[in-house]
C-alpha cells in the first residue's frame, strides 16, 4: 500500500513540475517574442522544450492520467 501512495505522490510531484515548467517556457518565449527575437536559438530551444513538455502532457491526457483542457 505504501508503495502505491509513494508512486502516486511521486507522479503529482512530477506532474506539478511539467505543468510549472511549460508555464515558465511560455513565459520567457513570450518575452522573446515581444522583443522580436523569434528566430534566436534560445527561442527555438524553449520552443523545442515547449514540445517536449506540451507531448507529455498530452500523454497524460490520453491515458487518463489529466483532466481534459
Amino acid at each position: 500500500m505504501s508503495l502505491d501512495k509513494d508512486r502516486l505522490d511521486a507522479f503529482e510531484k512530477m506532474l506539478k513540475a511539467v505543468e510549472e515548467d511549460c508555464e515558465n517556457v511560455e513565459r520567457q518565449m513570450a518575452g522573446l517574442k515581444a522583443e522580436g527575437k523569434t528566430k534566436s536559438a534560445t527561442y527555438r530551444q524553449l520552443m523545442g522544450r515547449h514540445m517536449n513538455l506540451q507531448n507529455m502532457l498530452a500523454m497524460y491526457r490520453i491515458y487518463g492520467l489529466l483532466d481534459e483542457r
